[in-house]
């Protein structure tokens, strides 16, 4: 699985080139510049990329403009963003065009390498990989002025947070220990009130939560 990965400082940038290469990923390019990641992006055609939000020359949103740049041509290219915060603009950009294969993970809430290389190789597979805390804000912005997310449960709600995690129903089920039986519930109600085909395709189901969250915005 070929990446090409983004990270404008160095000691990080090397860790995870050692930290992937040592899963058996193959890094076709490691920069640290946005025009770098632009061409990268292009010429390589990478399986995935691991994006820093933040490089030079601007140090503000330069990697995940590139990012969003390369979806743009070549719908659903596979990003993972890693980021220190959570750019909620940004976040539904990248969501918005329900293709798949898209991450957010905050930098210092990733605990372990299998945690980090799970998330890869999830979003390479075309699935979701999505730091709870940037599932619960665009949530929570989406809920305050739309009126199907303020008819869930709480408990449908946490459920729609760990859908959007990309875990299947028998680990949220574990989760929350209940049984598979009422989550399946759980989530036949969730698209009942948010008008969504209900799926038995776990990333289908997440991509049109996801897209869902997005739309109107």
């Amino acid at each position: 699985m070929r990446v090409v990965l983004a990270e404008d400082l160095f000691l990080l940038r090397d860790g995870l080139v050692r930290l992937l290469e040592a899963y058996d990923f193959e890094i076709a390019a490691a920069v640290e510049t946005g025009p770098e990641l632009a061409r990268a992006l292009a010429e390589l055609e990478p399986d995935v990329a691991v994006v820093d939000v933040r490089l030079p020359p601007t140090h503000t949103d330069e990697g995940l403009q590139c990012a969003l740049e390369a979806r743009r041509k070549k719908p659903g290219l596979p990003v993972l963003v890693l980021s220190q915060h959570v750019e909620q603009l940004y976040a539904r950009e990248l969501l918005a065009d329900g293709s798949g294969g898209v991450g957010y993970l905050l930098k210092d809430r990733v605990f372990d390498a299998d945690q980090f290389v799970d998330a890869v190789r999830r979003v390479a597979a075309g699935g979701t990989a999505m730091d709870p805390q940037v599932i619960q804000q665009l949530l929570s912005r989406r809920a305050a002025d739309d009126q199907p997310l303020a008819r869930l449960t709480p408990r449908e709600t946490e459920v729609l947070e760990l859908m959007a995690q990309g875990r299947t129903n028998a680990a949220i089920a574990e989760r929350l220990v209940v049984t598979e039986r009422a989550i399946a519930k759980h989530t036949a109600n969730i698209f009942a009130k948010l008008g969504l085909e209900v799926s038995d395709d776990d990333n289908r189901r997440v991509l049109a939560v996801l897209a869902y969250l997005d739309h109107g915005r």
